[in-house]
């Protein structure tokens, strides 16, 4: 199986860090690859063997899916692992740094979408929430 990381550094604390990408009100403040794209509902029961769903959704209409899959371990503000639906594997850690929390994710890759076009979609969600986290804005 491929995998594939992604990984940013956030100019913030863990906390800070942590609460946003763990509470849907702030899930659906930065859960979308690109403008065209939002997240209108977000579901986190975040722990071992907890589930999680996020709504993601072009914001035309035109189509939407969720995101969902079963939590295999979570270390508070260090790691989250879980599986997607569909069975891949996806692990993040938080690493405190002098620059910051760099967050990474590993994620296996699926058979649709090319390697490339998987990294950007990944790495551009990912953007976006160092983008939610560094300006403070309320979700």
């Amino acid at each position: 199986m491929t995998t594939i990381t992604v990984s940013t550094t956030i100019s913030a604390d863990i906390e800070k860090v942590w609460q946003a990408w763990i509470l849907p009100e702030h899930i659906t403040a930065w859960n979308a690859a690109s403008d065209g794209w939002h997240c209108p509902k977000a579901s986190n029961n975040l722990k071992d063997g907890g589930k999680f769903c996020y709504s993601m959704a072009a914001k035309d209409g035109s189509f939407s899916f969720d995101f969902e899959g079963t939590y295999l371990e979570v270390i508070g503000q260090v790691k989250i692992a879980y599986e997607i639906i569909d069975g891949r594997r996806v692990e993040i850690t938080f690493m405190e740094s002098s620059e910051g929390i760099k967050v990474t994710e590993i994620f296996e890759a699926e058979a649709t979408h090319t390697v490339e076009q998987q990294q950007d979609g990944w790495q551009a969600i990912l953007e976006n929430f160092k983008k939610h986290v560094e300006s403070g804005r309320p979700a």
